[in-house]
């Protein structure tokens, strides 16, 4: 792994993160090595790479970017986000316990219940914006944290560095899934975390265009159990999406920087609206964790959610289906703007009075704000609203 521009400020990091030109023909762009076998000189004797589920070297040139990004030693790449956290709970055994996040992604929650409870591991979800509930919750059974920040929907912030003294003191893992923050706002390795989970999807590849996900972590022992079940499962990403999320990361910061921009334009002009009650997004003063967010992250993102005073689902259904720019989508972190119902789309697997009890209600609406212009932005809310 190349490891020259560790130390560089982010926008040269970004850009150059990875980036060996191809030493073959000098292509400054990592080739896209499509195959799915190697040649051997003679058995066991080959230039390291095998087979292309165990290693390909588009994938390797994006890992070794994603390792320098989030400020990491390793970092491996899956299939999907969801692939990704699959691979962190196969870490675990029958009996032991985990504690999550009780708001968080719907996907996230239905592979935790639906499929790994049946393997019994169990799964105790506890508000994190308060670190003690954390410690509260620990047992001798507990062997992983499981942590969001900003959370996906309500936008809540946990202290990652007070989590990871809890974590350290009881010597359980702590996973961070830092897609809604992108490694251009937030780093949580730096902040104590063993392991940074992304739905590379989102901000990375920023263009929705590929599926894919990332786990970056320091621990040499932990990077081998991760890539054993990475080889053994075999949720590895094609190399042309490897391609594609490398290229997604060359643009990441000034991406971010427009989408942090129109994110504060928008949650302003959302919380003066006379007909929207309430605004979730952690750049307010008066956010339950500002404080919090503003010391682990370099800026707010361009993530919100809110709902109108209106709470019938008419009402949200009305706003959902009326925009012209914002797109009615599930995902979000693309170039381009998007409109989410969590309840009927990417929260949907969580039952009805998980959600209520948590805050996640009926007529909550996501934005994912894109880096279109802002004024176009909020002129189409404006309309859709009314």
């Amino acid at each position: 792994m190349s490891h020259s521009f560790h130390n560089k400020k982010i926008a040269t990091k970004f850009i150059h993160a990875g980036a060996e030109p191809d030493p073959s023909t000098g292509a400054i762009m990592t080739p896209i090595f499509q195959t799915s076998t190697y040649v051997q000189s003679a058995p066991g004797v080959h230039k390291g790479y095998e087979y292309a589920r165990s290693q390909n070297p588009t994938r390797a040139a994006l890992e070794s970017a994603l390792a320098i990004i989030e400020n990491g030693k390793h970092a491996l790449a899956f299939s999907s986000g969801v692939a990704a956290t699959d691979a962190v709970i196969k870490l675990l055994s029958p009996g032991d316990e985990v504690i999550a996040a009780s708001d968080m992604y719907g996907g996230t929650y239905r592979l935790f219940t639906k499929v790994f409870e049946r393997f019994g591991i169990k799964f105790i979800y506890v508000d994190t914006t308060d670190a003690q509930n954390v410690a509260n919750a620990i047992t001798d059974k507990t062997k992983l944290i499981w942590l969001e920040t900003p959370t996906n929907p309500l936008m809540n912030i946990t202290d990652i560095e007070a989590v990871a003294a809890i974590s350290k003191k009881a010597g359980t893992l702590l996973c961070v899934d830092n897609t809604f923050a992108s490694p251009y706002l937030q780093n949580p390795l730096d902040l104590g975390a063993d392991i940074v989970m992304h739905s590379s999807t989102k901000y990375l590849g920023g263009h929705s265009d590929v599926i894919q996900g990332a786990l970056i972590v320091n621990d040499d022992a932990l990077r081998d159990q991760l890539y054993f079940i990475q080889k053994s499962c075999g949720a590895v990403p094609g190399p042309f999406d490897c391609f594609l999320v490398l290229r997604g990361i060359k643009t990441l910061h000034v991406r971010m920087k427009q989408h942090c921009e129109n994110g504060i334009a928008i949650a302003h002009y959302l919380r003066q609206h006379p007909k929207v009650q309430r605004v979730y997004w952690c750049g307010f003063e008066d956010h339950h964790n500002y404080a919090i967010a503003k010391k682990q992250m370099r800026g707010f993102g361009g993530m919100l959610s809110f709902t109108l005073k209106d709470e019938s689902m008419e009402a949200a259904t009305k706003v959902l289906s009326s925009t012209k720019i914002f797109s009615l989508a599930e995902s979000l972190g693309g170039v381009e703007s998007l409109i989410n119902h969590p309840a009927s789309m990417t929260h949907a697997s969580i039952p009805k009075e998980e959600r209520i009890k948590n805050g996640l209600t009926d007529g909550l609406i996501r934005l994912s704000i894109g880096i279109e212009d802002a004024d176009d932005l909020i002129e189409d809310l404006k309309q859709a609203i009314g």
